[in-house]
């Protein structure tokens, strides 16, 4: 699998399983606590679903330990760690294009009453501004977060807050604007 790109969930649950070994339900309260939630796609159903294909190409181990209601515990081979070294940095480095469904509202201004258009663009502003405040609140009661998890909170607070000034100044700027 090294040569073959891991999918988003696949290279998060192969980086949380390197950090230590965890079963399926520490990484759901992981990801739930780190707030990855925000900027990865991967639901709790489907948290075995990818153990199981990271296994299967050789990424983790799984243990089960002794005890009738132990959890198997996945921890990540040497492969493992190869790959996900050598595919976080490509992350680092390499822009993917984040396709966001306001740019289809936008391209669609045309055909929609102005008025009506700028009170959506509003109501994004509100569940941004929501946003802002419930990651910042996060962020808060976890601190002292490590310098990693410091920067993936700083990250995603910086594109809200871009878009948060983003929708202000489109929504006035539609506003005023002649059609």
């Amino acid at each position: 699998m090294d040569d073959k790109k891991l999918t988003d969930a696949e290279l998060l649950l192969l980086g949380l399983v390197a950090e230590m070994p965890r079963h399926g339900y520490e990484l759901e309260q992981v990801i739930e606590q780190r707030g990855m939630r925000e900027w990865t796609s991967i639901g709790f159903s489907s948290i075995y679903f990818v153990l199981g294909k990271l296994e299967k190409a050789g990424l983790v181990a799984a243990k089960k330990p002794q005890g009738a209601k132990a959890r198997k515990v996945f921890s990540a081979t040497g492969q493992g760690y190869g790959v996900l070294a050598s595919q976080s940095l490509a992350a680092l480095a390499q822009l993917k294009p984040n396709h966001s469904a306001v740019l289809l509202g936008i391209a669609h201004w045309p055909f929609l009453e102005r008025k009506k258009a700028v009170a959506a663009l509003r109501l994004r502003g509100e569940a941004v501004a929501k946003e802002l405040v419930r990651l910042e609140n996060i962020q808060f009661e976890q601190q002292p977060l490590p310098d990693f998890v410091e920067a993936l909170f700083d990250y995603s607070l910086s594109q809200l807050r871009a878009e948060a000034d983003w929708i202000r100044r489109t929504a006035d700027y539609m506003e005023i604007k002649p059609e």
